[in-house]
């Protein structure tokens, strides 16, 4: 993650803008990132013959993020929200692949 500074610092709004927008990016990133392990399980659950969607580890994706959400002072129900669109867009797209081949 690339050093930020601090909001508190910002001392005007184009400042935190340009923060926000950086921070935006990096998400983006990440993101990024994780859809290339979202690509290598779909290789592994092929492997194992395991289907795309695992409600337990779905359930556990979900509880860990409102765990770390909970850690940060974040909302814990909108983050639980934005996790379980995530991860359902992950299933589809491991989905996508498991049907074709």
């Amino acid at each position: 993650m690339t050093k930020l500074t601090p909001p508190e610092d910002c001392s005007s709004m184009e400042a935190l803008r340009a923060e926000i927008d950086r921070l935006d990016i990096e998400l983006v990133q990440l993101l990024a990132v994780r859809a290339g392990y979202i690509d290598r399980a779909v290789q592994l659950k092929q492997q194992n013959g395991w289907p795309a969607r695992i409600p337990d580890r779905v359930e556990e994706v979900v509880m860990n993020a409102r765990a770390a959400a909970e850690g940060e002072g974040l909302d814990p129900d909108l983050i639980e929200r934005l996790w379980r669109q995530l991860v359902d867009w992950s299933i589809a797209r491991e989905a996508r692949v498991i049907r074709e081949e």
